[in-house]
């Protein structure tokens, strides 16, 4: 990133963000960075700059949640292209058929995901060809933009409890404790998810209070500690001594790897994946062990406890901002999956004694 003179970029920031000629271009921390590109993609051309101006022109107007959102939005596609920028008018219905395919089959997200960001990048591409940065060429024809409802599984807060009353000796391995441990634990922090809970640092505690960016959507959350969750932390400190993190899913107890090699972004992705299946494998035995009808997974604490906070009459705008979720429309999409799927079960249930 090279930081350029302001009077050089003066009509190339008006020409973006419709100021007119004249007036002052909208700074981030005093300075405007540009991104050199490679060839000769004149720079009104460039998505990655382009999205940044706007990522900027959001917060100045105070809209940070949105900036946020358009900020991991361009970070998904900036994996998807390697961190290889490109000029607006290459943006065709092929290039966002194939970043579609990426998502659902390489950063493996599900559908509504895969439309939130499509649906930003639209946006995004809409306000270029309304600055005249590229002609119309209707890229998103022919990927999904929609909110689909999808079937979603919760368990009561008795079945919570229950889960939480297993006695560690006499009833489950150590494994299996500490899968229990990570499902109230997910429960506890509003169905934090596991890739979250896992790269919580112990420095995203403060103050009896937990910080921390939700990677999915890049929202930044603020969650009260409370009594719960410092008694699940303390039985895991010991493991934790040495490492940065909250909890020990990334400790390498085997040869503290971590510790000694080069690598240590690839040894934490291997820790990484290897926990969230060992986590997952005894979760459902778990399940099975207690007769929960279905699989027991962190995504059933995540629905549990939307579904215990819609029945505890918790407004929908504070159900949405616990979640992390982009807009009240899908918390409400998402309660109404949960809700019929309890429908669907009570279905099963009268047709049963037929």
């Amino acid at each position: 990133m090279i930081c350029l003179v302001v009077d050089q970029v003066n009509t190339y920031i008006s020409l973006v963000l419709g100021t007119g000629s004249g007036r002052s271009p909208f700074f981030v921390n005093n300075k405007i960075y540009i991104r050199i590109m490679p060839r000769n993609t004149k720079k009104s051309e460039s998505l990655f700059l382009f999205m940044n101006l706007l990522i900027a022109l959001l917060q100045k107007n105070g809209q940070y949640r949105t900036s946020l959102h358009y900020k991991a939005t361009l970070n998904s596609f900036k994996r998807y292209r390697d961190n290889k920028d490109i000029a607006l008018s290459e943006i065709d219905a092929d290039v966002m058929r194939s970043y579609e395919a990426y998502l659902h089959h390489t950063a493996k997200v599900c559908r509504n995901t895969s439309s939130f960001y499509l649906r930003i990048l639209r946006a995004t591409y809409n306000k270029a060809v309304a600055k005249g940065l590229t002609p119309q060429q209707h890229p998103f024809r022919e990927v999904y933009t929609g909110i689909a409802q999808t079937r979603k599984r919760a368990i009561s807060t008795e079945s919570v409890s229950q889960i939480k009353r297993l006695e560690s000796v006499k009833e489950l391995s150590p494994k299996e404790e500490m899968a229990r441990d990570t499902f109230l634990m997910s429960f506890y922090l509003r169905g934090i998810s596991f890739i979250d809970l896992a790269h919580l640092r112990k420095s995203d505690l403060k103050d009896d209070y937990l910080h921390y960016t939700r990677s999915k959507t890049g929202q930044r959350l603020t969650i009260r500690w409370e009594k719960e969750m410092q008694e699940l932390l303390e039985k895991y400190q010991a493991q934790t001594v040495t490492s940065p993190y909250l909890f020990p899913f990334l400790v390498d107890e085997g040869n503290k790897r971590l510790s000694k090699t080069i690598d240590k972004e690839r040894d934490e992705k291997r820790l990484y994946h290897n926990a969230e299946a060992r986590i997952s494998y005894h979760l459902r035995k778990l399940g099975v062990k207690i007769g929960i009808k279905g699989k027991l997974t962190l995504y059933v604490a995540r629905h549990s406890w939307a579904t215990a906070a819609r029945d505890n009459q918790i407004p929908i705008s504070v159900i949405s901002e616990a979640l992390g979720h982009h807009s009240e429309t899908t918390t409400q999409i998402y309660l109404r999956s949960i809700k019929s799927s309890e429908v669907d079960d009570a279905n099963a249930k009268i047709l049963a004694v037929l």
